[in-house]
């Protein structure tokens, strides 16, 4: 990956290797249009999504002794750990149910996940979502956060957490930005794609009712599931993601993360439903990266959205936007949520990235997902 390197980006990773972290992230961030002309140590606490340890980690450093100095990717990893996904305690489970884990193998790698069986368990087949966690997290920090174990329950409906492990990324971010992992039948979109075709063989899956859903770098991912694999998924739910394409390399994803991402695609003839949450005061991942996914959602020739706006009691106030495409089906919800910065909307606070004061995008997204199916080739209105 960095075999031909631009003049500046060459010396930014000289700048690394000599422990100068500041003065690299200067460098880079002098590169992208409109960024500040210096940059301390403490610019790393507003990284959630961490693609500078993702890189570096990429460097494939000699180990060091037990004795040597901190490698400046650990350096850096460091300076993140006000961010890291936090222990979560077990949460029992109800009777009947289980949630276990899994290995996932294929010539693209091996990926382990957890699977959420609901001890109410309808008749017949049943839906599946497949949820995503953003960086420093974990499938059981995720699903404490996000709560959406409970909310199967309440449906019957499976829920697959796939996982990052560190060996791919320092700080378990999924690889949204890299090209390898944007498209179809190779890397993480292969893998994902696997764990959730493996389920649907397993297990009595409604195969017309799978969805996916991310946060963060996982919703960057989701939005690329989307994207790649519209014959598999039903609808899509992005929370503080990106869209699919957003970034090829380490430079465009942070001005992706800073300022929106580069231009993205025109919707197909017949885009895949999307709920998309983001809060407008999120520093880590700019809301305008919530409208690119809304863009590559909405067909064109579709009328005004129908708007809605609405005050969570003691929490945020939010607009919701339902887009719909000239036949009247709804393609696409957008929601704002005011005030709101980076972090899962109505979310246990036992979670990591969780803001309790709602809405509640678990529910919202679970809710969208199951007024939409596939089948005949396209997706339908239930």
């Amino acid at each position: 990956m960095f075999d031909k390197l631009p003049p500046d980006m060459a010396e930014a990773l000289r700048l690394t290797r000599a422990g100068r972290l500041a003065d690299a992230t200067a460098l880079i961030r002098r590169q992208l249009p409109g960024a500040k002309p210096v940059a301390t140590d403490a610019d790393f606490t507003d990284i959630d999504l961490a693609p500078l340890s993702v890189e570096l980690s990429d460097l494939k450093a000699p180990e060091p002794p037990p004795t040597a100095a901190p490698t400046p990717a650990a350096t850096l990893r460091e300076a993140l750990r006000g961010f890291r996904g936090r222990a979560t305690p077990a949460s029992p489970l109800p009777a009947g149910a289980s949630f276990e884990a899994h290995v996932f193998t294929s010539q693209d790698g091996t990926r382990g996940y957890k699977l959420y069986i609901p001890a109410n368990r309808p008749d017949g087949p049943v839906p599946l979502v497949v949820m995503l966690h953003g960086c420093t997290q974990s499938p059981d920090d995720f699903a404490t956060g996000t709560r959406m174990n409970l909310l199967a329950e309440e449906h019957g409906c499976l829920v697959a957490y796939p996982e990052q492990p560190s060996s791919a990324n320092h700080s378990k971010c999924w690889n949204w930005f890299s090209p390898e992992h944007q498209g179809r039948g190779a890397g993480e979109p292969s893998l994902i794609a696997g764990i959730t075709r493996g389920i649907i063989a397993e297990h009595p899956i409604d195969p017309g009712r799978v969805y996916v859903a991310g946060l963060s770098a996982g919703g960057a991912a989701a939005a690329i599931m989307g994207a790649t694999h519209p014959d598999l998924f039903a609808a899509v739910g992005v929370h503080s993601g990106l869209a699919c394409g957003s970034a090829r390399d380490l430079p465009s994803a942070l001005a992706a993360m800073r300022q929106g991402g580069a231009r993205s695609a025109a919707p197909g003839k017949d885009p895949i439903p999307m709920i998309v949450f983001h809060g407008d005061q999120d520093t880590t991942v700019h809301p305008r990266n919530g409208e690119a996914v809304v863009a590559q959602a909405v067909t064109r020739g579709a009328s005004a959205p129908a708007t809605e706006r609405g005050q969570v009691p003691g929490g945020h106030s939010y607009t919701r936007l339902r887009h719909a495409d000239p036949s009247g089906r709804v393609v696409c919800e957008q929601w704002t949520i005011h005030g709101a910065g980076h972090a899962w909307a109505g979310g246990a606070p036992a979670g990591s990235y969780t803001d309790p004061r709602g809405p509640d995008a678990s529910r919202e997204m679970l809710r969208f997902f199951l007024e939409h199916r596939r089948g005949c080739g396209r997706v339908q209105m239930l």
